[in-house]
C-alpha cells in the first residue's frame, strides 16, 4: 500500500508544478502595485521636496531624490528659523504662526465633527425607530440636499454670518457645520435601522422613553459606526478650505488649510517656497494619515454593515 502510494503523491506534485500561470491573477496583481504606485507617487514627491533646498530644486528638478538634503523648510514652518536664514534658502522670511493655525484647524474640526455627529444621530434615531406623519418625505428631502453643490449655500451662509456679525469668530466658522449632515443621517440611519428592536422594546415596557433609550441603548450599541462617522467627518473639515478663507480671514481665526495658502503667497522674488510649502502641507496631512492608518479598518467594516454600495 506505501509503495503504491508514493508514485501517485510524486505525480500530483508534479502536476502541481506543472501548473499554468493564471494571466488574470498576474494582471490584478500588476494593476494592483500600478495603484498602490500611483497614490504613493504624490506623497513621496511631497516628502522629497520638502527634504530639499529651493535653489537645488530649480537647479535639479527632475531629480528622484532630495537634492541638497536640508530640514530648513520644516525649521520654517514651526519658526525655528530667523529671517535671514529663511531667506538663504529660498524663502519669504515671512512669520509663519503655525501654532495658531493648527489650533484654530483642531478647535473647527473637533467642534464641528462632535456637534454634526451628535445632532445626525439624534435626527437618524428619529427617522429610523419613530413613526409619525410625513417621515419618509422629510428624510427624502433630506438625502435630496446631498445633490445641491455646496457652493450655492455659501453665499447665503456667509450673508446670514455677516448680519449675525459673526464674521472672523470661531461661533461663525463652525456654526453651519456644527448641525446634522444628509450624509451623516443616512449613514446612522441604515445602522439604526439593522439594529435589534427585542432590547429597544423591553425598555418601553419597563417605562423607558425614547430619550433613555437612545442614550442609554442605542449610542452604546452603535458606537462602532458613530467612531467611524466622527472620523469621516473630521477628516473632511480638517481639509475644508473654502469656507474658512470666506469667514475667517485674520490671522487668530485662521485655519491651517488657508494658512497655507498664504505661506504660498509669501513668494519671494516671484517664486513660491516649494520646500517650504510641501513640508507645510506634510505637516497638515500627518494627523489624517496617521487617523486613517488606524481606524480604516473600522470605517471599511462600518460602511459595509451599514449597508452603504
Amino acid at each position: 500500500m506505501t509503495t503504491a502510494l508514493i508514485p501517485q503523491t510524486e505525480g500530483r506534485a508534479a502536476g502541481a508544478r506543472r501548473r499554468p500561470l493564471n494571466w488574470r491573477r498576474i494582471g490584478a496583481w500588476a494593476l494592483l502595485v500600478l495603484a498602490i504606485a500611483v497614490t504613493v507617487a504624490p506623497f513621496y514627491w511631497v516628502l522629497r521636496t520638502a527634504l530639499s533646498t529651493n535653489g537645488a530644486l530649480a537647479a535639479n528638478s527632475g531629480s528622484l531624490l532630495p537634492t541638497e538634503f536640508s530640514l530648513g523648510a520644516f525649521k520654517r514652518v514651526f519658526g525655528l528659523q530667523t529671517a535671514q536664514e529663511a531667506i538663504a534658502e529660498g524663502g519669504s522670511g515671512a512669520a509663519i504662526d503655525f501654532w495658531v493655525y493648527l489650533r484654530n484647524s483642531v478647535l473647527f474640526a473637533s467642534i464641528t465633527t462632535a456637534g454634526a455627529v451628535f445632532f445626525s444621530a439624534m435626527a437618524a434615531y428619529a427617522f429610523a425607530r419613530l413613526r409619525w406623519k410625513g417621515r419618509d418625505a422629510v428624510f427624502s428631502l433630506f438625502l435630496g440636499t446631498m445633490l445641491v453643490p455646496p457652493i450655492f449655500t455659501a453665499l447665503p451662509n456667509f450673508l446670514l454670518i455677516k448680519n449675525l456679525g459673526l464674521l472672523n469668530t470661531m461661533l461663525g466658522l463652525v456654526l453651519p457645520y456644527v448641525f446634522m449632515t444628509p450624509f451623516a443621517i443616512f449613514f446612522l440611519r441604515q445602522f439604526f435601522l439593522n439594529m435589534s428592536r427585542e432590547v429597544e422594546e423591553a425598555a418601553m415596557l419597563d417605562g423607558a422613553k425614547h430619550l433613555r433609550i437612545f442614550f442609554q441603548i442605542v449610542l452604546p450599541n452603535a458606537a462602532a459606526p458613530i467612531a467611524t462617522l466622527a472620523l469621516l467627518t473630521f477628516i473632511g473639515q480638517w481639509n475644508e478650505y473654502f469656507w474658512p478663507l470666506l469667514v475667517a480671514s485674520e490671522p487668530d481665526v485662521r485655519v491651517l488649510q488657508v494658512g497655507l495658502g498664504v505661506f504660498k503667497s509669501q513668494s519671494p522674488q516671484g517664486a513660491p517656497d516649494w520646500s517650504g510649502l510641501m513640508a507645510a502641507t506634510l505637516v497638515s496631512a500627518l494627523p489624517v494619515l496617521i487617523l486613517f492608518a488606524a481606524f480604516g479598518k473600522k470605517i471599511v467594516n462600518s460602511i459595509g454593515f451599514s449597508g452603504i454600495k
